[in-house]
């Protein structure tokens, strides 16, 4: 049996810094992917919820989640960047440019920023630039991620060192608002808290106190629904402990979805600064979340504010406790720290 039409997919010793990758497939945005983003995380902002809530904020009609799109356009970029990962390792200057509706078809493109192997000669770390587009040309998100890769040939000679130089934020003047966006005739009552921006302060941590047990098959659903094919998601021989790897983008909506508990009206997400994956996460843990209000900033939209929140997911032990031990590291419950830029009505 041949296997020579089949896509192995990348290595570490296949990428080079500058090459440029044109991912497969594009992917037509739907209301089912609305329908089963609301299925699999407890979601209940009233942004993305309903049409006469997304008009009466200016609006033509109710916006996708902004996760989704991110979800899509990352999914496109696995096969060629991370099938054969070992983990995703982090995000930085994340910038959503344009809301996604229904009917929206993403492509999305991939450019190597940093490689750098491991000191076990066995994989590396490759950091990437990506970009989604619409069907018009207009780019909708853009992001930096770096990702460790298996190596195929051990012998492979290591590369050059490149490591690129990443902005720890994304400026508040350069977040993308929305087209039409305005707040001042924000229906609190609707949204589901009376909390807006002047009533957070830099500094503030809010405990979101629900958690969501990860099951299983929701994981398998999700990691299909976004056309994401790691094999560590899928291929529970694939790891040597038999356990498939929860998608990190999994954890990043569930904490999402349930940081609406507190900030129900951090209505959209706008940026993400940075992110890390801090340990693994599998079926059976139960995510809990909380956030710190690092910054905030007025935008020109009317009755628009700006949170940069730092949202963080922990497993099992939702106990406060710090996040690092004394050598730096993360503690062992610690799924996801990220940091992100949202709007809410001033």
């Amino acid at each position: 049996m041949t296997a020579s039409k089949t896509n192995p997919g990348y290595f570490f010793e296949d990428f080079k810094v500058g090459q440029t990758l044109r991912h497969a497939t594009p992917r037509t945005l739907t209301e089912g992917d609305r329908a089963l983003y609301t299925a699999l995380y407890p979601t209940r902002f009233a942004l993305p919820s309903s049409d006469e809530f997304a008009r009466a904020s200016g609006l033509p009609r109710s916006p996708l989640e902004d996760l989704i799109g991110f979800h899509v356009a990352f999914g496109k970029t696995v096969p060629d960047i991370s099938l054969n990962a070992v983990a995703n390792l982090g995000y930085a200057e994340c910038r959503f440019l344009k809301p996604l509706y229904p009917g929206d078809t993403l492509t999305t493109q991939t450019e190597i920023i940093g490689l750098k192997q491991n000191s076990n000669g066995k994989s590396g770390v490759v950091w990437v630039r990506s970009a989604a587009t619409t069907a018009d040309g207009a780019k909708a998100l853009e992001w930096v991620r770096w990702v460790m890769v298996r190596k195929n040939d051990v012998d492979a000679p290591a590369p050059e060192p490149v490591v690129p130089e990443l902005a720890k934020a994304v400026k508040a003047e350069d977040l993308a608002i929305p087209e039409g966006l305005d707040f001042t005739g924000y229906d609190f009552d609707l949204a589901g808290e009376t909390h807006r921006w002047g009533d957070y302060e830099i500094g503030e941590r809010i405990d979101h106190v629900d958690g969501s047990t990860i099951e299983e098959a929701e994981h398998m659903l999700a990691t299909r629904l976004w056309q994401n094919t790691a094999k560590v998601h899928f291929n529970a021989q694939f790891r040597e402990d038999g356990r498939r790897l929860i998608y990190g983008g999994h954890v990043i909506s569930l904490a999402r979805a349930l940081s609406y508990n507190g900030l129900a009206n951090a209505q959209t997400i706008v940026a993400i600064n940075g992110g890390a994956h801090a340990n693994p996460c599998f079926a059976g843990d139960t995510v809990y979340a909380w956030s710190e209000v690092l910054d905030k900033a007025e935008t020109p939209a009317p009755g628009v504010g700006a949170l940069r929140l730092r949202l963080v997911a922990v497993k099992n032990d939702a106990t406060p406790a710090p996040l690092r031990g004394e050598d730096g590291k993360y503690a062992a419950n610690v799924l996801l720290d990220l940091d992100v830029w949202a709007l809410i009505p001033t």
